[in-house]
């Protein structure tokens, strides 16, 4: 049998991908941290299947749980909230399912900044604007972040920037994110992105602090960054894309 890493996208059940559904269909244990993934989600896979909630469990005890149910012969699918690309411990767990000799694959999924992004209704490329966009996130009581990566060097390039992880920081990263965008660049925090309880905050860097201090935002959120969050208000931002430009030679027709 084969172990399912599947992306269990940012919450909403019609966001999963068709082949996520078919592995949860068929799945006899799902494991999922319950904290991030919901019923909606969970209402897709079949009566009678085991649900093994990982919120409080080391990657040892997941691990206990995903091998002891591959060894009954069973279909396991390890659920990850949004995209397994992304903060989902993929490495940490595959490689003890490699020690164990557990074979396992990953079925991706709709990551949350791209469903934040669709609540807005933004797109964080612009042409002569941005073309970078920077998924990152900053240490508190976590995990170390590299040295090369600090909030203040990745803010420098200027691109979107998508921060994980950080709601309950807001203040301190408003702060140190405005020496390079500027007070007034606009942000958004978007949280439970694509479910019924989603919320929506936008501002600039001088206040989103106070709207999400006042919403009460504490997990489950995302904070983006950025010039591209701003061009349907300014005019000034007028560039488009050469791919589209009718200047651009056409092949001649047959």
């Amino acid at each position: 049998m084969t172990v399912h890493f599947v992306g269990a996208g940012p919450g909403a059940a019609d966001l999963l991908t068709v082949r996520a559904v078919r592995l949860l269909e068929a799945a006899d244990v799902v494991v999922h941290a319950g904290t991030y993934v919901g019923d909606p989600v969970l209402s897709v896979c079949a009566a009678g299947t085991r649900f093994v909630d990982t919120q409080h469990l080391d990657l040892d005890e997941i691990t206990a749980a995903v091998v002891g149910a591959h060894d009954e012969g069973l279909d396991v699918v390890r659920l990850c909230s949004g995209d397994p690309s992304l903060y989902s411990a993929l490495a940490e767990q595959t490689r003890r399912l490699d020690a164990a000799e557990v074979p396992w694959d990953v079925t991706p999924g709709v990551p949350s900044y791209a469903a934040a992004a669709a609540s807005l209704g933004v797109e964080l490329t612009v042409p002569e604007l941005v073309q970078t966009v920077v998924l990152t996130r900053t240490q508190a009581r976590s995990t170390a972040m590299p040295s090369s990566e600090s909030l203040e060097r990745t803010a420098a390039i200027g691109g979107s920037l998508v921060l994980h992880l950080g709601i309950t920081r807001i203040r301190a990263l408003a702060a140190t994110l405005t020496a390079s965008y500027g007070a007034d660049c606009p942000v958004a925090v978007v949280a439970f992105a694509s479910q019924p309880r989603e919320v929506v905050l936008r501002g600039t860097l001088a206040d989103i602090a106070d709207a999400v201090e006042e919403a009460g935002l504490r997990h489950t959120a995302v904070i983006i960054v950025g010039r591209a969050l701003g061009v349907r208000a300014d005019a000034s931002c007028v560039a488009e894309s050469h791919l589209y430009d009718p200047a651009r030679s056409r092949p001649t027709p047959r």
